[in-house]
């Protein structure tokens, strides 16, 4: 069944923030995935300014650059719904979003997991000032409008602090968000009962709003953690979106199934519930977050690193350190992936350094923790449960990525390759899913999630965010070894109808920073009212 009930509401478009690009082009004779999920025609698409102007057969359009796109799909640009290209996108070098471009992806969206700007106002501000080279949707904060208010504590907000994160929410719809989004295993979010969620899910539910949440446990406890954001929903009157669905640990392998009849028993019922996921068997996070109970975790990381030290505290936070190594075959399936202190352990499990360093893995945990901490991958996941959700009609594609550049870290991948992987591996060679199921479920379907207008469709008056690849080359290159490689087989991506690649060179890469402001096509894309 159809988990995502469209709702019948009709919204403005975004103001436009930057001029009105003067192309003119015809693709003629391409693969046109519209974004429905309907099979593939052949036909042409007319570009013209910042709008798609015809889809189908197009006559002669005089003046109009010819590209003849026989042999290759063309379909509405990627939508991540899940990103942290917070940080990166107001950099110089990160502006163009170029990890990203390659891929296909013409919008992402930031705020997940309840980290990002506070102030989206300024946040929006900073971007439109310095320009953009994808579609920005933003997401009010959880975890950071907490830690604004309260600080890292581990209690209850008094009245006045949940009257002050109400206003905190409120603002940012406001400005211009789309809802709110939690991240339940980090600090200080983890420390968040449901009812102090529920109220913050109302002043986004008021405006409009959606609830997404990286839920508050994806192994063991994961159905109840999915049953935990139904109540939000329910209570709120949010519709739900749980971010990167999986079945993390070897106690959650096999659920994904009876998570996937849980969400559908609630759509049944009248709820409106969708997610999205990565196609990948491995997550990335904090070392801490990875391995640290959440009762250690409050305060600061000087207030941490007491804790390891004090002859009370210490053993018991090592022992439980320990246990949670044990379910990770005692760091073999833990990989660095930024580490500042030690660069040389970058792209290295936990085991492995252990071994080279002639000392146990609780060791070697500890000693990052004591320098601050480092960015982890873990490979959690079955390849079976991460197929289940990938036929579902409901889930859609997001990366769970950010900004990367070419550097000595070792990342996760899928911030280089989540959707070739999607479309051109596990769709075209693997053939586990239609490839218009793929397609949709990185634009149509996430534009329908964010009811977002005139996005995500190939559409006449729709906005011009498309992009042309080949499908025999259209593949991710990104490996948990080498993962700065970008995509191939994109030949065009065009951002209201900016080409940021073109003839399958990356036009954005000529631009000098000072020139980002004019030469990017990206926008803001603020939430209308209510």
């Amino acid at each position: 069944m159809r988990c995502l009930v469209l709702l019948a509401l009709i919204f403005f478009a975004p103001l436009a923030t930057a001029a009105e690009p003067a192309t003119d082009i015809v693709f003629r004779g391409a693969t046109i995935y519209d974004g429905t999920g309907a099979k593939p025609v052949v036909g042409d698409v007319h570009v013209k300014g910042d709008k798609i102007a015809a889809v189908g057969k197009v006559g002669k359009v005089e003046g109009a650059k010819e590209v003849n796109a026989e042999g290759l799909v063309i379909c509405p640009g990627f939508i991540d719904l899940h990103t942290h290209c917070d940080p990166g996108l107001p950099t110089k070098t990160g502006r163009p979003n170029k990890n990203y471009v390659t891929q296909g992806c013409t919008t992402v969206i930031t705020g997940n997991c309840g980290s990002g700007p506070v102030d989206a106002g300024a946040f929006f501000k900073s971007l439109e000032d310095g320009g953009v080279g994808t579609n920005v949707i933003h997401l009010a904060p959880h975890n950071s409008i907490r830690d604004k208010v309260m600080g890292n504590a581990n209690r209850p907000p008094t009245d006045a602090e949940l009257k002050r994160m109400e206003e905190l929410v409120d603002r940012a719809m406001r400005d211009g968000t789309w809802g709110l989004a939690t991240g339940l295993i980090y600090n200080p979010g983890t420390y968040a009962k449901t009812d102090e969620i529920v109220a913050l899910a109302k002043v986004a539910a008021r405006h409009g709003g959606m609830y997404a949440s990286h839920i508050r446990n994806e192994g063991g406890g994961l159905l109840d953690a999915i049953e935990e954001a139904l109540t939000i929903g329910r209570e709120s009157g949010c519709r739900v979106h749980i971010s990167h669905i999986k079945a993390s640990g070897k106690s959650a392998w096999g659920t994904s199934g009876r998570a996937v009849g849980l969400i559908e028993t609630a759509c049944k019922k009248g709820q409106e519930v969708t997610a999205d996921q990565y196609p990948y068997i491995a997550s990335s996070t904090s070392l801490r977050a990875t391995l640290v109970p959440t009762k250690y975790r409050e305060g600061t990381n000087k207030e941490f690193v007491a804790r390891l030290d004090d002859p009370t505290t210490g053993p018991k936070l090592k022992a439980d350190v320990e246990k949670a190594l044990e379910g990770r075959e005692g760091g073999k399936r833990i990989q660095i992936a930024r580490y500042a202190p030690n660069p040389k352990w970058q792209g290295k499990t936990i085991t492995a350094i252990a071994e080279a360093e002639k000392k146990e893995p609780i060791d070697v945990v500890l000693e990052i923790e004591r320098n601050g901490g480092a960015q982890v991958v873990n490979f959690g996941m079955t390849e079976d449960d991460v197929r289940v959700y990938m036929k579902q009609p409901w889930v859609a594609t997001a990366s769970d990525g950010g900004v990367q550049t070419p550097g000595p870290t070792v990342p996760h991948p899928r911030s280089y390759g989540t959707f070739p992987r999607k479309i051109g591996f596990y769709a075209i060679e693997e053939k586990l899913i239609p490839v218009e199921h793929a397609v949709r479920t990185s634009t149509g379907l996430p534009a329908d999630i964010l009811k977002l207008k005139d996005r995500g469709y190939l559409k006449p008056g729709y906005f011009a965010d498309v992009v042309v690849f080949d499908p025999k080359t259209f593949r991710d290159t990104a490996t948990f070894d080498k993962p700065h490689q970008y995509a191939t087989g994109v030949k065009w991506v065009l951002v209201n109808g900016h080409a940021a690649i073109a003839d399958g060179v990356y036009k954005d890469g000529e631009l000098k920073p000072e020139d980002h402001k004019d030469g990017l096509g990206g926008r803001v894309l603020r939430h209308p009212p209510k």
